[in-house]
């Protein structure tokens, strides 16, 4: 299909000649059915990848919008279900921008898409010229006395590090302080004017070429500076595995063996490396819009009703892009319609419930996600209710319904009492709560939870469970590597258990509802790291006891 029939023909889904239910009434029976339904029309090649600030996503949020109030949601902003947002997009000119290495003297040119990438998260229009030194993970946690910059002088230097961190680190701690916010932080607190991240090996999730063709994708950031809390560096460079001991010439470690001091969980040196960076920078930026879609199904309890259970899940993903195999569209089936489906069907399945719950449940479907977790960030510091109303967040983001849904991975759940109810929930429907397999991807810190958490407001993120090694795990992997941010993610190549999805769409129904109807509301553990974010509760709500 064309773009303009294509658009053209998804007007008839978001028609307000067309009755709210009509998409209901005629989706099949099955609770697995009419959510891939929802996938359908969400990650169809009409909606154009559902970039931020996309048309496509423009019509995606009407869609949901008119899904959301026929489910009994309803608007709770004075802009109806949709939380408008000024933002702006940055891309780096490839042409009129350069990166080399300068090493006794002699220039090496780094080429852009296959040595190295640019990102257009930080610096300006201009050059930067600078010494280099690599500072193993560039991570600085004094919680647990650890620090990668303690004795370096940073100031003026670009830092060089590598991707992970230390095992003996429990992974939401190193997560939190692994995300790009609190890196940039403190290494401008140094005086450090950019960076450079080696992947390891053993921790890629993309081909190369894909992380290429993502970056080519503009960066967005919100319009207001005072909202943006990754940048204000000079530089930041991604490197090729296939070409990152160009860094290591001349120094006293190659990166083979810095990556596998890593792997083998060994202490990593830091020293200065015999080069200096170099890089021309050019940039172009224009304005952009987009909006979140936020709703409330109101609580029964007229106490509790003022408290809300916060259901998100990203609504964006990444548009229009560099053709894989003739295909351009990166429709994002499973990042993220899949949530957004599931939380439309929880809706329903909150609505169809004799009684409703006591706490009001509040629908979040945001925008941004994939450009830096954007929509919950501005919903979390913009909220239509006090944050401290929030009793906790549930996430789905990617859940990955590709097997039976036997267990679940809740990324958080030894962080609060959220625990609690958890465990009673999967026990009451068999299924096994499982540990985070792969801590050092640092997902506690990669999706929308994250805004919530940085709040005070306890979280949870869910994913279909495996264990390292199994069957499920490689097919896991096997997804990532075909399938992530690339056109394939689409409704052709996907390997679903539509029952699976059925099956953990009652299970999130039932934890909203144990965390809604709670007498007391989530905390903190107190020896949670994320317990320093909690904000104070004037008067928490509980619900009444009988007296005997």
């Amino acid at each position: 299909m064309t773009r303009a029939s294509s658009l053209a023909a998804l007007a008839l889904f978001v028609s307000p000649l067309i009755p709210l239910g009509a998409f209901a009434a005629e989706a099949p029976v099955s609770e697995g059915d009419r959510w891939w339904k929802h996938i359908e029309i969400l990650s169809s090649d009409a909606m154009e990848g559902r970039d931020t600030g996309s048309k496509g996503y423009e019509t995606a949020a009407g869609y949901v919008s008119k899904e959301l109030a026929s489910l009994g949601v309803k608007p709770m902003l004075k802009t109806g279900f949709l939380q408008p947002m000024a933002l702006r997009s940055r891309r780096i000119v490839e042409a009129k921008s350069s990166v080399a290495l300068v090493r006794g003297g002699q220039t090496l040119p780094l080429v852009q898409g296959e040595d190295v990438m640019l990102s257009a998260r930080q610096g300006d229009n201009g050059t930067v010229d600078a010494p280099l030194v690599f500072v193993g993970y560039g991570l600085s946690i004094p919680e647990k006395g650890y620090d990668d910059f303690a004795g370096l002088d940073l100031k003026g230097k670009v830092v060089v590090l590598l991707q992970g961190g230390p095992s003996n680190i429990p992974g939401p701690v190193k997560s939190h302080f692994s995300a790009w916010s609190e890196r940039v932080k403190v290494l401008k607190s140094a005086g450090a004017v950019g960076f450079v991240y080696l992947q390891n090996p053993k921790l890629l999730e993309l081909p190369w070429e894909r992380m290429v063709a993502a970056s080519r994708n503009p960066t967005v950031l919100f319009a207001d500076p005072s909202l943006n809390d990754s940048g204000g560096l000079k530089v930041a460079v991604v490197t090729n595995v296939a070409h990152s001991q160009k860094w290591f010439e001349g120094a006293p470690h190659t990166y083979e063996e810095l990556v596998a001091l890593a792997n083998a969980d060994q202490p990593l040196p830091k020293f200065d490396l015999p080069a200096r960076l170099k890089v021309k920078l050019a940039l172009e930026s224009k304005p952009l819009k987009s909006m979140n879609v936020v709703g409330v199904m109101p609580g029964s309890d007229a106490v509790l009703a003022k408290e809300y259970v916060v259901l998100t899940a990203h609504l964006d993903h990444v548009g229009i892009g560099d053709p894989v195999k003739g295909d351009r569209i990166y429709n994002g089936a499973m990042d993220n319609a899949s949530g957004v489906a599931a939380l439309l069907e929880v809706a329903r399945a909150l609505r169809e419930q004799p009684q409703k719950p006591k706490r009001s449940v509040l629908f979040a479907l945001t925008t941004g996600e994939e450009k830096g977790l954007l929509g919950s960030k501005y919903f979390a510091s913009r909220p239509p209710v006090p944050i401290t109303s929030m009793v906790a967040d549930l996430n789905l983001d990617m859940f990955m319904p590709h097997w039976p849904f036997t267990s679940v991975v809740a990324h958080g759940k030894d962080e609060s009492t959220l625990l609690a109810s958890l465990s009673d929930v999967a026990a009451k429907q068999g299924v096994r709560v499982l540990a985070d397999p792969e801590p050092d991807r640092n997902l506690f810190v990669r999706s929308d939870q994250y805004s919530f958490i940085r709040e005070g407001v306890p979280a949870l993120f869910f994913k279909f469970g495996y264990t390292p090694g199994s069957e499920e795990h490689k097919l896991f992997k096997q997804w990532l590597a075909e399938h992530y941010h690339a056109p394939s993610d689409d409704l052709s190549q996907q390997p679903v258990d539509r029952e699976g999805a059925a099956r953990f769409i009652t299970f999130l129904t039932a934890m909203t509802r144990a965390v809604a109807d709670a007498p007391d509301r989530p905390r903190w553990n107190d020896d949670s790291f994320f317990r320093r974010f909690a904000k104070p509760v004037a008067e928490p709500a509980k619900v009444p006891t009988a007296k005997p």
